[in-house]
């Protein structure tokens, strides 16, 4: 007589451990600014009458500075408590945005890019800090997995509704006023997340004190190679979308497409959530990575709406998954002592290569649609043989993850 496997737990089981639903609430909260910034400092620009460009340039100051700071905030976690540098960090971005609110971004050009690299760099580092304690919090490897997917299901909820918040916010009010909630919700969210019990303790591994941190892990370098591509989907798609808009005369597919990523997304965490794949996390990687590559090669033969609509959403059901996974294997492969920092790594590289995949997109666009979409095509197709090209080194256990 066999004893029947346990049930994969439910969402909301995993909500009601201790700790877990405010730790996410909180995070969520300190997060919300990431996409609110770049659409208020664009709209606060515009709203004074200044160049596009100045607005462009300050939105992706903040990105990159965000982008550079992570991964040194993740570290200074790993060698003392998420609560006290949340703190720190959040007292420096919310006084910038503040400022940025008060003294506006045309009139001082030169200290709004100041302000803007400041509240950037100073994002407080609440979201590779709790993937770093989901091992912690829950015990069982099932629990984490439901924890990385709702993790990164939430994510989409914070892009979505982000841009959306900062231009209500700036149509009822000003751009100003979105700005200010840029710092209130930084400051909410990272004291909701500092007062709990799990941020205020010391990471239970050391740290392992290489100036390399976790990127004298080979499996993990690969998994950055692989998640920068990603980024560059991610990136790229965006402007595709606006190209499209502009080809149909349809200015509302620039935000309806990126939407319906989103929706396939949260459609396919829940699913993902639900009913594990039975396959270890390296394995669901490469599947959920080849997955999201087919389901965008439709994207060349793209040109009415409702086709773009039906399309955006079937890669997106496999985003959750390939992005909850990948945070799995980042805790697994990382060296003891530099999960969070391996976390913020992982954070870094998708939001660098949303970057370069925007610019390298928006340089192709005077050559049409399928000039663009080559791009998102390219980048998600590389993202799933750069995985799969060494997928031994992805498996936690390998001699080669082993500290030297």
């Amino acid at each position: 007589m066999t004893t029947p496997a346990p049930h994969p737990p439910g969402l909301r089981a995993v909500l009601a451990a201790p700790h877990v639903a405010p730790l996410l609430a909180g995070t969520l909260i300190g997060r919300l600014p990431t996409a609110m910034a770049p659409v208020a400092l664009l709209l606060a620009v515009r709203a004074e009458h200044g160049p596009v460009f100045l607005g462009a340039a300050l939105a992706a100051l903040y990105a990159l500075a965000s982008a550079i700071g992570q991964p040194l905030l993740g570290r200074a976690v790993d060698r003392t408590r998420l609560a006290p540098v949340a703190a720190a960090t959040a007292a420096l971005s919310t006084t910038a945005f503040a400022l940025l609110a008060v003294l506006g971004c045309t009139p001082h050009p030169a200290t709004a890019a100041a302000l803007a690299a400041l509240a950037g760099a100073a994002t407080p580092p609440l979201e590779a800090g709790l993937r770093a304690m989901w091992p912690r919090l829950l015990s069982r490897s099932d629990e984490q997995h439901a924890a990385f997917t709702l993790d990164s299901v939430s994510q989409e909820l914070i892009f979505v509704v982000g841009p959306v918040a900062a231009t209500a916010l700036a149509q009822l009010a000003s751009p100003a006023t979105a700005l200010a909630v840029c710092a209130a919700a930084t400051a909410a969210g990272t004291r909701a997340v500092a007062v709990q019990e799990p941020a205020r303790r010391r990471p239970t591994a050391r740290w392992a004190g290489h100036w390399t941190g976790p990127l004298r892990s080979r499996g993990l370098l690969l998994l950055l190679a692989g998640m920068f591509f990603l980024g560059v989907n991610l990136g790229a798609f965006t402007v595709f979308a606006l190209a499209l808009g502009d080809l149909n005369h349809s200015a509302w597919l620039a935000g309806l497409l990126p939407a319906a990523v989103s929706v396939g997304s949260l459609i396919g965490g829940i699913a993902f959530a639900r009913s594990p794949w039975p396959h270890p996390p390296s394995r669901q990687l490469l599947y959920a990575a080849t997955g999201f590559a087919l389901c965008g090669l439709p994207l060349a033969l793209i040109t009415s709406p409702p086709f773009a609509l039906v399309v955006s959403v079937c890669p997106g059901l496999y985003l959750a998954p390939l992005v909850a996974t990948a945070f799995v294997l980042a805790d697994r492969l990382a060296p003891s002592g530099t999960a969070t920092e391996a976390a913020a790594w992982l954070i870094a590289v998708i939001g660098l290569g949303q970057a370069a995949g925007s610019a390298a997109a928006g340089r192709l666009a005077s050559l049409g649609v399928g000039a663009v979409a080559s791009v998102p095509i390219l980048a998600a197709v590389l993202a799933a043989a750069i995985l799969a090209a060494r997928h031994d080194l992805l498996t936690p256990n390998a001699p080669t993850e082993k500290p030297a």
